[in-house]
C-alpha cells in the first residue's frame, strides 16, 4: 500500500467516526419536558409535558389546514395532518433538542423550549 492510500483510508475512517458521534449526540433524548408549539414564528403553546394530561390539540393554520398534536404519557407528536406529504406525522415523537417536528406547509414547529426563555 502506498502512503497516499493509507492516508485516504485514515481520513475516511476519521470522517465516518466523526459522523457516527455527531448522529449519536444529535439524537440524544432531551432531559427537558418543556416544549413550544410555534406557528408562523409565534409561540402558540408552551407546555410542560410532565404536567400535561393526555389530550389531542388541533392547530389550524391560516390557509385552512390543520395538524392534530397528541400529548400522551409525557410525550408529544403529530398524529394527523392534512398536508400532502405528512412528514410531520412520520417524524414521530419529539425526542431530541436538535431534531424538532416540523410541518412546512402549515409553518408549524414543535420543539423543546430553551430553559433560559422561561
Amino acid at each position: 500500500m502506498t502512503k497516499t492510500f493509507k492516508l485516504l483510508i485514515a481520513a475516511i475512517a476519521l470522517i465516518f467516526t466523526a459522523s457516527v458521534i455527531a448522529i449519536i449526540l444529535g439524537m440524544k433524548k432531551s432531559d427537558s419536558t418543556d416544549v413550544e408549539i410555534v406557528q408562523n414564528n409565534k409561540i402558540i403553546y408552551r407546555l410542560d409535558l410532565s404536567k400535561e394530561e393526555n389530550r389531542t390539540i388541533r392547530v389550524k393554520s391560516s390557509d385552512g389546514g390543520w395538524n392534530d398534536i397528541k400529548i400522551e404519557n409525557g410525550e408529544i407528536s403529530i398524529i394527523d395532518a392534512d398536508c400532502p406529504d405528512k412528514t410531520c406525522v412520520k417524524t414521530g415523537i419529539l425526542r431530541s433538542e436538535s431534531v424538532p417536528i416540523v410541518c412546512l406547509p402549515h409553518k408549524l414547529v414543535i420543539r423543546f423550549a430553551d430553559r433560559e426563555n422561561k
